[in-house]
């Protein structure tokens, strides 16, 4: 502040100065003092303002009494904050129930969820826990110090909010040298943008830590794991931000990304506001008026006149190149955030696909074929552009129709976005690994870019004529790509490697979450370590006892102990937590075969046939199922409609020809089993049903 007093009057004040900090505040007791209580989206507060603290008090019942729970330090400011209750082990954890300071009342972040206690995402739940989820974004040099055995933290911090050196790095000593006034230091980014903007992206984004240890001027993929428009319910297929996502993912997915826009062309970092105005356009003039700016890489920002592009009058709404081009949405009920992809509105994917699109958005009066009239007048052929083939391919790929994968290679050989390029490569992973995809995958992981060779060394895992290539990437530079190479390699990598220590290291990072505990048992079943991925997966499904993947997981680690029974009712449970997925049910249904228990194998099996009837491969083996019990004439209807199904399958005519002998209908035998052969004519076990007297 002595020497920076221009940044540091911006800094004051922000959301970065006022992430986290103590509840000693004027304006923290006049938060609990403006209503009695809090009733909202299930949980239930009194609030009181005593002896110059704050209590909330949440109802008791037989099950939970409890008393006053005393707040010490609140998370975030504008346009939300949160009190933080210690809850023992050296936790905090965030209410559900926050203050907006701006309306004067308090509200559930989650709606009418009604989160239930003992639930991951409850507030007083591990989805919720402020040193795991929330600190290292809130505070200046935090550290978590989680303790494994004790299931406890020692976490610490240099300051509460985002201080100066959790941007500029800890540069404090060089500061107050004798000779700092004529040999002044530098900051390790100074003058390279993307550095910089490597330095905001750990908050600004959905990710993953692969570290604990980023400092200012690393490289973000050497300590973070961005996460990328994959599923559907996190991103909508053309990148558009679904979940709480932040906005590093678009700005990465973005032409203008790809261009070499940071966030600071467009951020101030210190006062947190942009650098010139969106409402008469300005800010987006800066490059796209003539002769447009040049960006680093060499391309030149196309020029706009934002009258004649927008097609709305100057001052409205409609003519802001951000209603269009950075549409918001609200998270946690109060906070509007803009999308960073600066993609085009496309009406005719809110047709198609449900996408939303800002025509729709700012006019809600008018239907989705409005949009897509207007804007095919306006815009015409333009908005048949390469968006719109990546959005129908990715949505496919989710869909996981048949012609996904071919849709992904023809994006693929097209797209310039490395992080796109990384997308298309991911989802082409639970396809089949045909000759083109390993063709592509080998290529990408020569890629400059490193999201690209991590996605591909993603994609050829388990794929063996590929692990020698996999092992040299155990060298790359980049810490993300090492690990994902690491993971794929885990069985073969040597307990005292560079490799092993470094993916360990990772591991121990997440113990305190169900995920990294599944993740840790998860690399112990790789190494065929059973016992001790059985009790990593136990603990996950403790912390976590909703979670279908967890349960999944299980049931494959007691298969391969030979538990057939305990691995029944996992993949059981996990099918009840997705009642919806008809896979699901049928693992279930195989399990409880394997584990002798036919009553529950037919119970899947009808489950699984419920939730998806065209799923021949479950009508055929619910079909022998019958036959086992000799209920033949519904075993006979049941392989009838897997025939029907799937026609190309030499199987299910093989099955019917058997039952229909055993039920006495030669003909009807003969004709299945000639059905089998004509199919595939190696088949000797009809061939011998044939000849059979």
């Amino acid at each position: 502040m002595q020497c920076h007093s221009t940044q540091h009057a911006l800094w004051a004040g922000t959301d970065h100065a006022l992430a986290n900090r103590p509840v000693a505040s004027a304006a923290v007791e006049a938060a609990f003092t403006a209503q009695k209580s809090i009733a909202d989206g299930g949980s239930a507060f009194d609030l009181a303002w005593n002896n110059g603290r704050p209590s909330m008090t949440p109802p008791a019942t037989a099950d939970s009494p409890t008393g006053a729970l005393s707040p010490d330090l609140i998370l975030g400011h504008l346009p939300i904050w949160q009190p933080l209750i210690p809850a023992g082990g050296g936790r905090w954890q965030p209410t559900d129930l926050a203050y907006d300071p701006v309306k004067k009342d308090w509200f559930n972040i989650f709606a009418q969820e009604n989160r239930r206690q003992g639930e991951w995402g409850h507030w007083t739940g591990r989805g919720m826990n402020w040193n795991s989820m929330c600190a290292h974004c809130h505070m200046t040099g935090y550290q978590k110090n989680y303790d494994a055995a004790s299931d406890s933290y020692k976490s610490t911090w240099v300051e509460h909010g985002v201080g100066c050196i959790q941007c500029h790095g800890p540069t404090a000593d060089a500061h107050v040298a004798p000779s700092f006034q004529a040999k002044r230091p530098a900051a390790p980014y100074f003058g390279d943008r993307q550095k910089m903007m490597h330095t905001c992206a750990p908050c600004h984004a959905r990710n993953e830590q692969l570290t604990a240890n980023f400092q200012p001027g690393d490289n973000y993929h050497d300590h973070y794991r961005v996460t990328l428009p994959t599923e559907a319910a996190v991103f909508y297929p053309d990148g558009q931000q679904r979940d709480e996502d932040f906005n590093w993912t678009s700005v990465l997915t973005s032409r203008m990304g790809h261009a070499g826009v940071t966030c600071l062309d467009c951020h101030d970092p210190h006062s947190n506001k942009t650098i010139l105005p969106t409402s008469d356009n300005s800010l987006c003039l800066q490059c796209h008026a003539a002769p447009g700016r040049p960006q680093p890489n060499g391309t030149r920002a196309p020029v706009i006149d934002p009258l004649g592009h927008s097609r709305h009058a100057a001052g409205s709404t409609g003519n802001q190149c951000v209603s269009c081009h950075m549409p918001t949405t609200t998270y946690m009920q109060r906070s509007p955030r803009h999308d960073h992809g600066w993609l085009r509105p496309d009406p005719l994917m809110t047709k198609e696909l449900g996408i939303p699109n800002a025509c729709n958005r700012c006019h809600i009066e008018k239907d989705t074929d409005w949009a897509i009239k207007i804007t095919d007048e306006w815009y015409g052929a333009s908005l048949n552009s390469l968006q719109r083939a990546r959005t129908r391919a990715i949505a496919s790929a989710q869909a996981n129709q048949p012609g996904a994968p071919a849709a992904l290679l023809v994006e693929l050989a097209r797209e310039e976005v490395p992080a796109w390029r990384a997308t298309l490569l991911d989802l082409l992973i639970p396809f089949e690994r045909t000759a083109p995809v390993i063709a592509v995958a080998q290529t990408a992981l020569t890629a400059r870019d490193p999201l690209e060779r991590a996605a591909a060394v993603r994609l050829l895992n388990g794929h063996a004529p590929s692990q020698d290539r996999l092992r040299a990437l155990l060298q790359d530079p980049v810490r993300l790509v090492r690990l994902d190479a690491a993971w794929a390699l885990s069985a073969e990598l040597p307990a005292d490697s560079a490799s092993r220590r470094e993916l360990d290291a990772y591991f121990a990072l997440s113990l305190d979450q169900p995920g990294g505990q599944l993740r840790l048992g998860q690399d112990f079943a790789n190494r065929r370590q059973y016992p001790a991925a059985e009790k990593a997966m136990q603990l996950a499904a403790q912390w976590d006892p909703h979670s279908p993947g967890i349960y999944e997981a299980l049931g494959f680690v007691h298969n391969a102990q030979g538990a057939a029974q305990p691995a029944a009712a996992a993949f059981f449970r996990s099918s009840q937590l997705q009642p919806n997925d008809a896979p699901a049910a049928y693992r279930a249904a195989l399990a409880f075969s394997e584990a002798r228990q036919p009553a529950d194998a037919e119970m899947a099996f009808r489950q699984a046939i419920q939730r998806d009837p065209r799923f021949d491969r479950a009508w055929y083996n619910l079909g022998l199922l019958l036959a086992q019990t000799n209920r033949l004439p519904a075993s006979i209807d049941a392989l009838r409609k897997a025939e029907a199904l799937a026609p190309a399958s030499p199987d299910y005519p093989y099955a019917l020809a058997t039952v229909l002998l055993r039920s006495g209908d030669r003909a009807g035998a003969q004709a299945a089993a000639r059905r089998t052969l004509a199919l595939d004519p190696s088949r000797t076990d009809a061939r011998q049903l044939l000849a059979a007297p």
